[in-house]
C-alpha cells in the first residue's frame, strides 16, 4: 500500500466513524464534538499503527511525540478538523486531514470530506474546474474572519463567503467553490497540512501571507497565517495584504 493510499484508508476510516456517531442522534454539539475527536483519533491511529508502525505521528489529539523533530517520516494529523461545524446537525463544513511529511516536505496526504462522500488526495491529484465569471470569491472563517482578507477582497472587488473548518475553505478552493482562501490570526500545522498538499497537487498556490513558503514538522506547532488560491489570483492577493498590513 503506498503512502497516498495509507493516508486515504486513515482518513476513511475516521470518516465513517464520525459519520456512523453522528447519525446515532445521541449526542449533539460539544458532547458530540469530543466524542467525534477521540474515535476519530482512535481510527487513524489503528491505521497508522498497522500500515507504517515505524513512522512517528504528530496528531492534534495526541500529546506532541518530540522525536518527529529528528525523524524522517512524520504523518501530521487532524482527525475533525471542524469540531464546532461537526457537533452543528446539518453543517457539512468539516473534514478529516491526514498527511504524511518526508525529508523536509509534505509527500502525500488525504483529506476526507465526509459530508459529500469524497475523499480528496494527493494523487491522483483533483482537477481544479475552471474559474466562474464574476467575482472572484475568498473564503474566511465564519466565526473570525481576519482584517486583511476584507482588504484583500476590496482591491479585487472580491466576495467574501464565510466558511467553517480550515480543510473545508482550502478544498472549497480545489473544488472550484471558492478562489482563494484567506487567513490570519494563527492555525496549528494539523489545520493545514493534509489541504495544503491537496491543493499544492491540483496546482494551486499555497503560501503564507508574505509570499514565504509554509513549512512543516518545526518545533513550534502554531502557523501564522496562510494563503490558497487559484496561480493567477497570487500576486494581486499577495500585493493587496502587502499593502494593507
Amino acid at each position: 500500500m503506498s503512502d497516498v493510499e495509507v493516508a486515504a484508508t486513515a482518513a476513511r476510516a475516521a470518516a465513517a466513524v464520525l459519520t456512523g456517531l453522528r447519525e446515532e442522534g445521541r449526542l449533539s454539539g460539544r458532547e458530540l464534538g469530543d466524542a467525534g475527536d477521540a474515535a476519530a483519533q482512535a481510527a487513524i491511529a489503528q491505521v497508522l499503527a498497522e500500515r507504517r508502525p515505524a513512522d512517528v505521528v504528530f496528531s492534534e489529539e495526541a500529546v506532541d511525540d518530540r522525536r518527529r523533530l529528528d525523524a524522517d517520516r512524520v504523518w501530521i494529523v487532524d482527525p475533525l478538523d471542524g469540531t464546532r461545524e461537526y457537533g452543528e446537525a446539518g453543517r457539512p463544513d468539516w473534514a478529516v486531514h491526514v498527511a504524511l511529511w518526508s525529508a523536509g516536505e509534505l509527500t502525500a496526504a488525504a483529506v476526507a470530506l465526509p459530508a459529500l462522500g469524497v475523499v480528496l488526495r494527493t494523487d491522483p491529484a483533483p482537477v481544479v474546474p475552471a474559474p466562474e465569471a464574476g467575482r472572484p470569491r475568498i473564503a474566511v472563517s465564519r466565526t473570525r474572519p481576519p482584517e486583511v482578507a476584507a482588504t484583500a477582497a476590496a482591491a479585487l472587488d472580491a466576495e467574501l463567503v464565510p466558511m467553517g473548518s480550515a480543510g473545508w475553505k482550502v478544498t472549497a478552493v480545489v473544488r472550484g467553490e471558492a478562489d482563494a482562501y484567506v487567513h490570519a490570526g494563527g492555525m496549528y500545522q494539523w489545520d493545514s497540512a493534509a489541504p495544503v498538499a491537496v491543493a499544492r497537487a491540483a496546482g494551486l498556490t499555497a503560501v503564507r501571507l508574505d509570499g514565504s513558503p509554509l513549512v512543516y514538522n518545526v518545533p513550534e506547532a502554531w502557523l501564522p497565517d496562510l494563503l490558497v488560491c487559484r496561480p493567477e489570483l497570487a500576486e494581486p492577493l499577495l500585493a493587496a495584504v502587502r499593502t494593507g498590513s
